[in-house]
């Protein structure tokens, strides 16, 4: 007898036998148990998560020969028949080859015939979406009011391309991606049901892959097992699936912790020797920090086996900071953006990685008092001068004079709606303990408690000062940073101007071909428009 694929040797037969995918069965189930059948059903869902599987369930408990239910016999003649494909008065549709509106026409000039064979005739319309129009408008009237004989079942991938008026005489079921943790369970079962010897990473690695699919993680199951010689090992599901071993990744961290760029270094260079995809090892990387990020978190974590890394995930989370955690996953996502646009994958990496050294958070001291305790290899900062206090005193209340209010806007280094409001007020007085700023009244929407806090709080860190701030509307007696910019725009543009139109070449274009200049095109050089996200 010929070998039979995974992915159809434990196709589902029964809704008990379905992983996953609690929503619909329920549903189905209290509508199959109690006679609220619908006259069609809709299942949406990504590939391989059960949509025609659930589809041919129905169809055998609605013709199964011991009655409606949700629990169809399987061994009656119907169920038989429509677990081999067989049964007459299913009628499978493969949408995709079958577009044309003659198709469709075909397919349901037997739509008011009685069933052959079983109770209901049921139409299995599968990948529905890519029925033409004229198709669905000859779907649409049958779809609306058909047969009391007849069930239509249609599955899609892309809900989105189904007109709204299919849509809406549909029962819509929107099958989830399955779970990691329930794909590897049910990879492990069938293992042990087929007896063949695999390691839990082999499995781990597989349920990765699938992505939520469980048909993917069969098929993959499958080669796993033919590339393994009939076992399933680690290493080679790893190789098989291109897929980077855990121990780079966990290396690096250790680095990181020792705070050791040679280590980091030594690290990336085996990987470049294995040729593995920098991209995909800070991917790896970035998915271990956000589980290190959860046990921190959420002890209970720490509870659960999740997989052979487990161990090594609560170390790491006991070693490093959450301010450090928080970081790293920061540079790393940044990193992996930036990946593509740097002249070699490899040296990217590097740079992510050193960043994350050189951005290594210190530990802010418990005490006002108490030192703060640095790495060893990390330069010390040079002893501070002793100083006298009436000159330290007059640093840290230093006043600042109306015109250079502008230049303390830009070392404030402030954004959106914060850098909008200081740059729109103008210095009327400041004392070094206090500071007055008029904002115009055509501005005044921008000004609120919070951002005047939040204004305050970032010149006391300027000033290194407990400055008092107000802020009052009215017209100030000169222009805001606002207005400078404008003017210093306005006269650069100007002179653009005059510059293009006084120019000997751009004169003779203009009688050779009576073209026109468009002042409003101009602009200065090296001036570009810039976005605040």
């Amino acid at each position: 007898m010929s070998y039979q694929v995974l992915a159809r040797k434990w196709r589902p037969r029964t809704f008990s036998e379905m992983v996953g995918q609690e929503h619909v069965l329920r549903a189905l189930i209290n509508a199959l148990d109690n006679d609220r059948l619908h006259h069609a059903f809709l299942f949406t869902g990504t590939r391989g998560v059960g949509k025609t599987t659930i589809a041919r369930i129905l169809a055998k408990s609605l013709n199964c020969d011991q009655g409606v239910s949700s629990k169809p016999c399987g061994v009656c003649s119907a169920c038989c028949e429509i677990d081999e494909g067989r049964f007459i008065d299913l009628i499978e549709v493969d949408a995709a080859s079958r577009t044309k509106v003659e198709d469709t026409r075909d397919l349901l000039d037997n739509v008011q015939y009685a069933p052959t064979r079983g109770r209901y005739k049921v139409y299995l319309i599968d990948e529905v979406h890519m029925l033409s129009k004229h198709s669905f408008n000859a779907l649409l009237k049958t779809l609306e009011e058909p047969p009391p004989h007849v069930k239509f079942l249609l599955a899609t991938t892309d809900p989105q391309r189904l007109p709204v008026t299919i849509l809406s005489r549909c029962l819509q079921f929107n099958l989830k991606r399955i779970p990691q943790t329930l794909i590897g369970d049910h990879l492990a079962h069938i293992l042990e049901q087929e007896q063949i010897a695999g390691e839990a990473a082999a499995v781990s690695h597989i349920a990765r892959a699938a992505d939520g699919s469980m048909r993917d993680a069969l098929s993959l199951l499958d080669q796993a097992i033919a590339y393994g010689g009939g076992a399933l090992k680690a290493s080679d599901v790893s190789t098989m699936l291109g897929t980077i071993d855990s121990g780079f990744v966990f290396d690096l961290l250790n680095g990181l912790v020792r705070h050791d760029g040679d280590a980091i270094l030594a690290c990336t260079q085996r990987a470049t020797e294995q040729a593995c995809e920098f991209s995909e090892l800070l991917g790896d990387l970035i998915s271990v920090l956000h589980r290190i990020a959860v046990v921190q978190v959420v002890p209970t974590t720490r509870e659960e086996e999740l997989d052979d890394d487990q161990e090594q995930i609560l170390a790491l989370a006991d070693i490093f900071s959450k301010e450090d955690i928080q970081l790293y996953y920061q540079i790393a996502i940044l990193g992996r953006r930036d990946l593509p646009l740097v002249p070699d994958s490899r040296s990217g990496f590097e740079m992510v990685m050193l960043r994350m050294l050189a951005f290594h958070p210190v530990a802010a001291p418990a005490q006002s008092n108490a030192p703060v305790v640095e790495s060893q290899d990390r330069k010390q900062p040079p002893p501070r001068l002793a100083t006298n206090p009436v000159e330290e005193s007059q640093q840290r209340h230093k006043t600042v004079s109306s015109s250079e209010w502008g230049s303390i806007v830009d070392q404030l280094r402030l954004v959106g709606m914060m850098r909008e409001l200081a740059s729109n007020c103008v210095l009327e007085f400041h004392d070094g303990a206090r500071m007055r700023l008029v904002l115009d009244d055509a501005h005044a929407y921008l000004s609120n408690k919070q951002r005047e806090q939040d204004l305050e709080k970032a010149l006391q860190g300027h000033f290194s000062c407990d400055l008092k701030l107000e802020i009052i509307t009215g017209t100030a007696g000169q222009d805001s940073p606002a207005k400078q910019k404008v003017k210093v725009r306005q006269d650069r543009k100007q002179r653009a101007i005059e510059a293009i139109e006084n120019d000997a070449g751009i004169r003779t274009l203009q009688e050779t071909f009576n073209a026109q200049v468009v002042p409003e095109s101009i602009q200065p050089a090296g001036e570009c428009t810039i976005t605040e996200k």
